[in-house]
């Protein structure tokens, strides 16, 4: 059963990494020419520190995942709430694509309130299989 477990949580963490490698080849593309002339908020963190967090909560959030496909497969409450979490991993990826990809701030804010509804059905469903699970997802909701 143990064994059966880091399985999944493995699988949970490469996947959620791989849509973050992916997601940051559209950023490279960007974030040294094009998103240094965009007027950004005094609270704007160095860019040194995305590349850290983001890894970091790619991991939570693949810790989570693999936890919900372990716990909750079998279960209706389970299946949905990967449902959702696929939904907003894909949602995770456009965003890049759209904003630093296509340069687009504005379809860029329409895919993150997408991406915001998501992620709290993501947690809202997650709860009802697995709290801790729910819980590694809430530094993502804030980021």
């Amino acid at each position: 059963m143990r064994r059966k477990l880091l399985f999944n949580v493995l699988i949970g963490v490469l996947t959620c990494l791989v849509v973050g490698y992916f997601s940051s080849m559209a950023t490279r593309i960007s974030v040294d020419t094009w998103y240094p002339t965009l007027k950004k908020p005094f609270f704007n963190p160095p860019n040194w520190l995305f590349a850290p967090v983001w890894t970091l909560l790619y991991l939570l959030m693949g810790i989570a995942v693999g936890r919900i496909w372990f716990f909750g497969l079998h279960h209706r409450w389970g299946k949905t709430a990967l449902y959702h979490f696929g939904f907003q991993l894909i949602f995770n990826g456009l965003w890049s694509l759209v904003f630093f990809g296509l340069k687009n701030p504005v379809l860029g804010f329409v895919v993150i309130i997408i991406l915001l509804i998501l992620i709290e059905r993501s947690i809202k469903w997650f709860k009802m299989v697995d709290l801790f699970s729910a819980q590694l997802l809430y530094p993502y909701l804030l980021r």
